[in-house]
C-alpha cells in the first residue's frame, strides 16, 4: 500500500527531510501525532484503490523518523484507516502504529551507527520515510564481529541477514517453528556456514527422522543401528537400567543388584586375585559366594566408569547369588533379571551394544567413530537414531550428550564440540516427570556449563511450548519460524527483548523459511528469509519430489525385515 503524506494537515516546523535528491517522492509517510516511551503514531494519507506492487509500508517493516542528524527506526506493527468507508477517488486518513527500536546517528565525518537506545524522541509533526537501504543495512551490520550470511532481509532482499557464527555457537541456540517451515533446511544451512568458519568445529547431530545425511553427504559420516558399535559397559547404571528394564524404573532389589554384580563383572575382568582364585577351588559356580567387601569398595564408584566387563561374568555374578545358601535377594527376581539380560542379549536388534563390546579396551574406538577424532574432511556426524529400539534412544542420547562434554572438558576446549537436537522436547520435555532424567541433566550441563570447555548446545522443535524453559532460557539466539499455537508464541514472546515485542505479533503468519532472529549473535532484532540451496543439500524429507523422482516400493519381505529392526 502507498501511503503518500498529506503535509498540508501539518503547521508546526520541524526538521526538513532529509531525502536523498534521487528519492521517489513517495517515501514519505507521514508525520508522527503521538509518541509515548516505547511506541510512536504516524498520521498520513493513502488514496486510490490499495493495488499494485509496490509496498511503501506493511506490517513488520521498519521505518524512519526523521529528526536532522539521527532518524528513529520504528517497526510498523498496526496500520489503520481513520475513516470507516474508504474513497477511491480522493485522500484517506491513515495511523500507523509504530514500535521505537532505537536510532541511526550521523557521525561529523559523514559515518553513521546505529544505537540500540533512544537520546531524543521524535516531536509532534515530526516526517516519516520509508526506512533507506543504507540505514537498513546499517542497523543489522556486526561491526567488526566476524558474520556469516544466511539469507536476506524480509523487507529488502539487498541486505544480508548476517550473524556472529562465534556467538551463535558458543552461547548456543535454538531454531523452533511448526511442522513444514523449513527448520531442517535452515539448520542445514547453518552448519555448513559453521564448518566453513570453524574448520575444526565437530558436529553430532541426533536425527531421529534419519533426514539430516543426504544434506552433508560430503562432509558427513552417517552412523546407524547397522554401523554403531556402542558397547554395553561405556553406559552408567542408570543408562543401562533404563535399556534393561525398557523406559520403567528399576525396583529397589532390581536397581541393588544390578548395581552389585555390575560392580563384580568390573573387578573381575582384567586381574583375578589370588583370594579369587582360591576361592574358587572346589566351588561350584553356583555354590561359591560373592566377596562382600568387593561390593562395598565398588558400589559407589567402579559402577559408574567406563570401564569394560564382560556379559558372562555379569551372568555368572547373578547365578553365584541365585545359589547362595544364604538368600540375600529373591530368586524370582534374581532369574527374571538374568531373563532380562538373556533376551537382550540374544536380540539382534540390540547388536550394537554386545556384538564387539569385548574387542575394545577404552572407549577411543567410540570417541574416534563418533565424535571424528580425527575428522578427515568430515566434521559432521549424522546419528540416525530411527532404526534403534524405541527403549534404548533415550540412554544413548544420553550417553552421547555425557561423552561430547566430557571430551570437550578433557581437551581443554581444544576441540570443539556442537551437538544438535532435533525433536528436542523428546529429550528435555517441559514437565519433570516425563523424559529420561539423565538426559535431561546431561544435556542441562552443556547448556549451563559446556561454553566454558567448548562444548555448545543447538536446540530444533516444533514444541517450545512442551521443551524445558530452562535449557531454552540458556539459548542466546533464537531462530522463530512460523508458530501458530498462542502458547508457543507466548514462549517466544518471554524471550525476545521488550524493545522489540511487537515483532511476534506476526509470527504465526509468515512464510516458508522466513524466521525473526534475535539474540546475541545478530546485530538486532530482525525479520529474515534463508537462501535456498540446491536440493542435493537439502535435508532428505524436504527434497522437492517431481515426477522423474521415483521412489522403488520395497517388497514385503523388506518391509517386515525394516519393522522387525525398528520394533
Amino acid at each position: 500500500m502507498q501511503l503518500p503524506a498529506d503535509h498540508r494537515q501539518f503547521e508546526t516546523k520541524v526538521t526538513p527531510d532529509r531525502r536523498d535528491p534521487n528519492q521517489p517522492a513517495d517515501r514519505a509517510l507521514g508525520r508522527v501525532v503521538a509518541c509515548s516511551g516505547a511506541r510512536a503514531t504516524i498520521a498520513g494519507a493513502a488514496s486510490g484503490p490499495a493495488l499494485g506492487s509496490h509496498d511503501g509500508c506493511a506490517i513488520g517493516r521498519l521505518i524512519s523518523i526523521s529528526l536532522g542528524t539521527s532518524r528513529i527506526v520504528g517497526l510498523v506493527y498496526e496500520m489503520r484507516a481513520l475513516q470507516s468507508v474508504w474513497d477511491e477517488a480522493g485522500s484517506n486518513a491513515v495511523a500507523i502504529e509504530v514500535e521505537l527500536l532505537g536510532e541511526v546517528v550521523d557521525g561529523e565525518n559523514g559515518a553513521a551507527r546505529f544505537n540500540s537506545g533512544i537520546a531524543t524522541y521524535p516531536p509532534i509533526g515530526a516526517p516519516a520515510h520509508r526506512i533507506r537501504s543504507r540505514d537498513l543495512a546499517l542497523i543489522h551490520d556486526l561491526g567488526e564481529r566476524r558474520g556469516v550470511s544466511l539469507g536476506t532481509l524480509t523487507q529488502d532482499a539487498r541486505v544480508s541477514a548476517s550473524v556472529d557464527i562465534e556467538r551463535l555457537l558458543s552461547r548456543h541456540f535454538a531454531v523452533l517453528g511448526t511442522t513444514g517451515v523449513g527448520k531442517s533446511s535452515a539448520v542445514a544451512l547453518m552448519l555448513r556456514k559453521a564448518v566453513v568458519a570453524k574448520p575444526n568445529l565437530r558436529v553430532l547431530i541426533l536425527d531421529p527422522h534419519n533426514e539430516h545425511a543426504h544434506a552433508f553427504q560430503d562432509t558427513s559420516v552417517r552412523i546407524d543401528a547397522s554401523t554403531l558399535d556402542l558397547p554395553f559397559w561405556l553406559f552408567r547404571f542408570e543408562e543401562f537400567a533404563d535399556i534393561i528394564f525398557r523406559g520403567r524404573p528399576p525396583l529397589e532389589d532390581e536397581a541393588e543388584i544390578l548395581r552389585e554384580v555390575i560392580a563384580v563383572a568390573r573387578s573381575r575382568y582384567r586381574v583375578v586375585s589370588a583370594h579369587d582364585m582360591a576361592r574358587d577351588l572346589g566351588s561350584s559356580v553356583l555354590k561359591r559366594p560373592l566377596d562382600p567387601g568387593a561390593r562395598r569398595a565398588d558400589a559407589g564408584g567402579a559402577a559408574e566408569l567406563a570401564a569394560p566387563y564382560r556379559i558372562t561374568d555379569l551372568f555368572t555374578a547373578i547365578d553365584e547369588l541365585i545359589g547362595l545358601h544364604e538368600v540375600r535377594y529373591p530368586r524370582s527376581t534374581l532369574r527374571a533379571l538374568r531373563v532380562r539380560l538373556e533376551t537382550l542379549y540374544g536380540d539382534p536388534r540390540y547388536g550394537f551394544l554386545f556384538a564387539h563390546a569385548n574387542s575394545m579396551e577404552t572407549i577411543a574406538p567410540v570417541v574416534s567413530q563418533i565424535f571424528r577424532v580425527p575428522h578427515r574432511g568430515r566434521p559432521i556426524t549424522v546419528f540416525q537414531l530411527a532404526g534403534l529400539p524405541s527403549e534404548v534412544v533415550n540412554a544413548v542420547a544420553s550417553s552421547l550428550a555425557r561423552l561430547a562434554f566430557d571430551l570437550a572438558m578433557a581437551s581443554r576446549g581444544s576441540y570443539e564440540i556442537l551437538l544438535l537436537c532435533e525433536e528436542a522436547h523428546r529429550y528435555v520435555p517441559q514437565d519433570q516427570s516425563l523424559g529420561f532424567a539423565p538426559t535431561r541433566q546431561a544435556i542441562a550441563r552443556i547448556a549451563k556449563e559446556g561454553r566454558k570447555y567448548g562444548a555448545y548446545l543447538g536446540i530444533v522443535t516444533q514444541r517450545p511450548g512442551e521443551l524445558d524453559p530452562t535449557i531454552l532460557s540458556q539459548c542466546s539466539t533464537v531462530f522463530a519460524m512460523r508458530l501458530g499455537n498462542e502458547r508457543d508464541q507466548q514462549i517466544i514472546r518471554a524471550a525476545i527483548a521488550d524493545a522489540s515485542a511487537s515483532t511476534i505479533a506476526f509470527l504465526s503468519s509468515i512464510g516458508n523459511r522466513e524466521a525473526i532472529a534475535f539474540g546475541e549473535a545478530v546485530a538486532t532484532t530482525m525479520r529474515m528469509r534463508f537462501s535456498d540451496m540446491p536440493p542435493q543439500e537439502l535435508p532428505a524429507m524436504e527434497r522437492a519430489q517431481g515426477p522423474g523422482d521415483y521412489q522403488r516400493e520395497p517388497g514385503l519381505d523388506e518391509l517386515v525385515s525394516r519393522m522387525s529392526r525398528q520394533g
